[in-house]
């Protein structure tokens, strides 16, 4: 866990790694719609400014998201809604605000919409895959506790740890997985606080290393499962998309499943499926009264809503775009 890469030269910015990994993330993404629109032909100027665009409404999008699901963080503290260098992003609420801003770039450029869409759901789940490296960084969206052997162990004061320590009303569990000792807390008008690392003693720190009573508890991998899930599902995204061309340019009448705007589609299906059951192995969103999470209530709808399109599309007319051979 890494959660801050450096700290800028003479301030007191840090450069954090879930903003960084979300940039290079991005950048990926770019550089593969890019190469993969160059067969609608050049329209690269417009590529660019729809990139720009989707960057600066996935940001807005990403806080919002964050600032609605932990408002309790901003109680009394408005302004700070605004900070968004002291970290706090949602990929879901930056990827919906993000493809809206694209849709209603390219419908006001009278571009192929269908078409890019698909592409632009291809390198979603490329920036996915890198934005989820950057949660494991960061230390958040972690998994629950397991022996299993692949799992994963966090510091002493990360996310995990400081869920680990008390109880989660949210997530029905009224017992901290771990009881700490009051003496590792400082309280402050009526709250406890976990001492820093540095203020422990050596006894403290012992208990607290990875062999001592009070270690992190080893944790589900979520976030370098999801990372794998999204790369892989861009690979077979791309070949969706490929496969889909090969048939028009053969003259093939298309099946409704390879329609232009189908890959985007499958793109949500499959980020929503993937989601909802990666939910049940991550310990951190706070589950609702019908007994699931935001997360996996958004998935549903994502799923549905994303059905309904394939639908849609399949009683569309396909395009005769000539595909360039670049």
């Amino acid at each position: 866990m890494h959660p801050e890469l450096f700290r800028i030269p003479f301030t007191d910015l840090t450069v954090k790694s879930y903003g960084f990994l979300m940039v290079c993330g991005f950048i990926a993404a770019i550089f593969l719609i890019r190469r993969l629109s160059r067969d609608l032909g050049d329209h690269s100027e417009h590529i660019t400014t729809a990139a720009l665009y989707s960057l600066i409404a996935g940001v807005v999008g990403a806080r919002i998201f964050y600032v609605i699901h932990y408002w309790y963080q901003f109680s009394g503290r408005i302004l700070d809604i605004f900070a968004v260098w002291k970290g706090g992003l949602e990929l879901l609420g930056g990827v919906l605000l993000a493809v809206f801003t694209i849709v209603m770039y390219l419908w006001v450029q009278k571009l192929p919409v269908r078409r890019y869409l698909d592409i632009l759901g291809i390198g979603l789940l490329l920036a996915l895959g890198f934005g989820r490296i950057g949660c494991l960084m960061n230390g958040c969206c972690f998994g629950r506790p397991t022996s299993c052997p692949v799992a994963i162990h966090f510091p002493y004061g990360s996310l995990p740890y400081e869920s680990q320590i008390r109880p989660d009303l949210a997530r029905h569990r009224d017992r901290p997985y771990i009881q700490l000792p009051a003496d590792f807390f400082d309280v402050m008008d009526g709250n406890y606080y976990l001492k820093p690392y540095n203020s422990l003693d050596a006894q403290q720190k012992f208990e607290v290393a990875h062999d001592g009573p009070y270690h992190c508890l080893p944790v589900i991998p979520t976030q370098i499962l999801e990372s794998l899930l999204a790369f892989v599902g861009c690979i077979g995204l791309y070949f969706h998309r490929q496969w889909g061309i090969k048939l028009q340019t053969q003259g093939r009448k298309l099946p409704f499943i390879f329609k232009p705007g189908t890959t985007f589609a499958l793109m949500f299906i499959y980020y929503g499926t993937m989601r909802f059951f990666i939910e049940y192995l991550r310990d951190d969103n706070p589950i609702q009264a019908d007994g699931f999470t935001i997360s996996q209530n958004l998935s549903i709808a994502l799923i549905i809503i994303n059905i309904a399109l394939i639908l849609l599309f399949s009683k569309m007319n396909t395009d005769n775009i000539t595909f360039d051979k670049k």
